[in-house]
This record gives structure tokens, C-alpha cells and sequence, in this order.
């Protein structure tokens, strides 16, 4: 009698456990895609802050346009961080990020110096806002193509961001000053973009803040200048935010010439590796290892049910 029982009950508890994995499915599915939706959402709001960022200097709204790009900047800053700390990192999140940069921190800052102070040259006033756009792409492609090998603590060139961040910065530096001196305005500016465009794509290595923990407790002299940096902050936004701009695009010179370090890293354009020269794997059938819940960037994407 126990024995049929049990052979009844078996079934039952099978039964139940598909109904719970069901419910569970139907209730996890939608957090899951909220969580991957936010990262998508935050370089949205970068995206569409270099389009008003151009837009504004159509207008000639210029200290606007630098505030545009100031807010995508922080959203480039935000979605990446967010992603990681919510697993959430993936393939089309990566490609999304880059061609959103290529807009917010190539064609608007780009745009910017065009029609702030580039302009006046005329036709070669766009060829040099042309050479900027291409560099900032090239950049970004390279970016993409050495992730996985790259060093954590140094980027390969100038960061495109902290190109933008420059333009920004000068413009609001010039807003604060309140000067008006076009000529100078755009021989400063006409090889400022040339040097820029020149530093994204060279081997000048840059220092990288993703590998601070924020979690570790700092040193009293850090704590001292970040709180000076922030009552700088404060009291002249502006100007304050062309130093620190400044700073970061000198900084990889420094460390090039005078700490003497030095990035190997592939060529922007180079001959491709003939596959045939490539060594054989070691192992026919390697393990297949899951980034489910470690935030890499191969997780695969999530199907939706359909009801």
C-alpha cells in the first residue's frame, strides 16, 4: 500500500516542481530584462545629449552644447558601471556604448568646434572637424577589437570622452572669462582638434579608473584633493572643469615622456594575422565555462516567452 502510494505521490511533487519553475520563469524573466534595460537606457540618454549637444551649436548656444556633452560624459561613466555591478554586461551593450560615443564624443564635440570657432576657416575648418570624427571612430574601434587583451590600468590613446571633455571645458572656460577674441579663438582651436585627434589614435597611454575600488579605504591625501577638486567645483565650475580636462590629456604625455611607460598594443590599421599562422588549440572540445552571474561580456541574451 506505502509502495503505491509513494509511486502516486512521485508524479505529483513532478507536476508541482514544473508549475513552481514555470511561476518562477514567468516572474524572474521581466527583472531580468529591467536589469539589462538600464545600462540601454543610461547610453540612451548619452546618445540623445550629443544630439542636443549639435543642435545647441546650430543655434550657436555653445556653453549649452558643452553642458550637453558634460551630462554624456557622465552617462558614459554610469552605464558601464552599472552593467557591471548588475551582470548585465553583453555583446550589444558594447557595440550600443561605442556607436552612442561615436555620436556624443566625435560628431558633436566635432560639431562644436565647427560652428564655434573652426568655421571661420572655411573649408579646411571641416576637413579638421572630418579628421577629428575619424579618429574619434578609429579609436573606438580599436577600443572594441582589444578589450580582452588590453591592460585594465592604461587605455591605448586618448580616451574619446576625454577628448570631448576637453572641448567642454574650453568652452566653458571662454564662457566664464567672457572673451571675445574669434582670431585667437580659432588658432588655438585648429590644432587643439588636430592634437586630439592625433593623441585618440596614437600608443600614448592614458591612465584608467576602472580598477578603483571605491569600496577600499583611501589615503588622507586622496581624500584631501578630491575634497579640494570639489569645493573647486563649486565655486568655478567652469573653469574648474577645463583644468581637469586639461590634466587628463596632458597626463598621458607625462606618463609617456617623463615616467617612460609605454603601451604595446596593435596598430589602428594593420595587416590582418594570417589565420594559417595561428597556433592549434590544445584541446578539440575546451570547456564550455558559463558567465552567468560573473558580468561578462558573453552572456547570452534572454528570449521572451510568449504568452
Amino acid at each position: 500500500m506505502n509502495h503505491i502510494r509513494n509511486l502516486d505521490f512521485q508524479p505529483r511533487m513532478r507536476l508541482i516542481s514544473g508549475r513552481l519553475e514555470e511561476q518562477r520563469k514567468r516572474v524572474v524573466t521581466p527583472l531580468r530584462r529591467g536589469v539589462f534595460l538600464l545600462p540601454a537606457s543610461i547610453t540612451s540618454l548619452g546618445l540623445l545629449s550629443g544630439v542636443f549637444a549639435l543642435i545647441a551649436a546650430i543655434n550657436s548656444h555653445f556653453e549649452l552644447a558643452a553642458l550637453m556633452i558634460v551630462v554624456a560624459f557622465v552617462c558614459d561613466g554610469l552605464d558601464g558601471r552599472v552593467a557591471r555591478l548588475s551582470r548585465s554586461s553583453t555583446e550589444f551593450g558594447i557595440e550600443y556604448d561605442s556607436l552612442s560615443d561615436v555620436v556624443a564624443f566625435g560628431v558633436a564635440p566635432a560639431g562644436v568646434a565647427y560652428c564655434w570657432s573652426l568655421r571661420m576657416l572655411a573649408t579646411w575648418g571641416a576637413v579638421i572637424a572630418g579628421v577629428y570624427i575619424i579618429c574619434a571612430a578609429l579609436r573606438l574601434a580599436r577600443f572594441n577589437v582589444q578589450t580582452a587583451s588590453a591592460d585594465k590600468r592604461r587605455f591605448v590613446g586618448l580616451p574619446v570622452p576625454g577628448a570631448a571633455a576637453m572641448f567642454a571645458g574650453l568652452v566653458l572656460a571662454y564662457s566664464y572669462f567672457e572673451l571675445n577674441s574669434p582670431r585667437a579663438l580659432c588658432t588655438l582651436v585648429a590644432p587643439l582638434t588636430l592634437a586630439l585627434a592625433g593623441l585618440m589614435i596614437s600608443r600614448v597611454p592614458y591612465p584608467s579608473f576602472k580598477t578603483i575600488n571605491l569600496a577600499q579605504h583611501a589615503r588622507v591625501e586622496l581624500i584631501a584633493v578630491m575634497l579640494v577638486v570639489l569645493a573647486f567645483l563649486f565655486a568655478m565650475p567652469q573653469f574648474t572643469a577645463f583644468m581637469l580636462a586639461t590634466a587628463y590629456v596632458a597626463s598621458g604625455p607625462f606618463l609617456m615622456l617623463v615616467r617612460g611607460e609605454r603601451t604595446h598594443a596593435a596598430p589602428v590599421i594593420g595587416e590582418a594575422a594570417d589565420p594559417a599562422a595561428a597556433p592549434p588549440p590544445h584541446d578539440e572540445h575546451p570547456p564550455i565555462h558559463s558567465s552567468r552571474g560573473t558580468g561578462e561580456l558573453s552572456e547570452p541574451p534572454l528570449t521572451p516567452r510568449l504568452n
